[in-house]
């Protein structure tokens, strides 16, 4: 029994003893990390906002031109070419508009009208792509405006070790190196979502384009088509 009561005196000792938890919220942990976790900040919402106006953008562009072709086959075989341009301004796709100037160049040598195609498609592209290098620029420039706030932040820890002639409290150490590592991380997070980010919008875009250089075949194979 005096066993039992001495080690039980132990752990409530060493409960009364322990520190308490240090509960920090998301945002404090962020605010802890000085003056540099704003420009993160701000590019976390850029990217965030590039990245979803570009996804709606092309997912948007980013359908099948299987149906459309076959539309386009059936009135430009029937003679229809009015009626082909019609369809294609009202549909308001990167394929349409690649179509809409091919039609318009029917009379034409058939290496102007590819041409032609060519260089709107390669304008298309160029429109799809809007802003993407603002997004690779976010996933490289935000980790190291982590580093260097981090970097600034241990020169400052330094600085005060050095004031205090070696006399300084480990706490107070650990506590500036904490705040240092928080810039690190947030900067770290930015880039990788950024990265992430736009290697998809990247991938979407070649899915687009390998439908957009497929359209072009079909009709310039639908053009060399015999006459029925």
């Amino acid at each position: 029994m005096l066993f039992l009561q001495s080690t039980t005196d132990t752990l409530a000792a060493a409960t009364e003893q322990a520190p308490e938890e240090v509960k920090t919220s998301m945002f404090g942990l962020l605010m802890q990390g000085g003056w540099t976790m704003i420009p993160i900040g701000l590019l976390f919402i850029l990217a965030v906002f590039i990245f979803v106006e570009r996804y709606m953008q092309i997912q948007k562009a980013n359908q099948d031109p299987a149906s459309f072709m076959a539309t386009v086959r059936s009135y430009v075989l029937a003679g229809n070419l009015e009626q082909a341009k019609t369809f294609c301004m009202t549909e308001n796709t990167p394929f349409s508009r690649m179509i809409l100037k091919g039609i318009n160049r029917l009379g034409t040598p058939l290496r102007d009208i590819a041409a032609a195609i060519e260089n709107v498609g390669a304008l298309e592209v160029y429109r799809l792509e809007k802003r993407l290098t603002i997004l690779a620029t976010i996933a490289g420039a935000a980790p190291m405006l982590g580093f260097f706030g981090t970097v600034s932040g241990m020169i400052t820890g330094f600085q005060r070790i050095a004031h205090l002639q070696g006399n300084v409290n480990p706490s107070e150490l650990a506590g500036a190196i904490y705040t240092a590592m928080v810039t690190t991380a947030g900067g770290l997070l930015v880039g990788i979502i950024a990265y992430l980010g736009y290697n998809t919008l990247v991938s979407m875009v070649s899915s687009i384009v390998f439908k957009m250089e497929s359209t072009s075949t079909d009709f310039i194979d639908l053009l060399q088509e015999p006459a029925k």
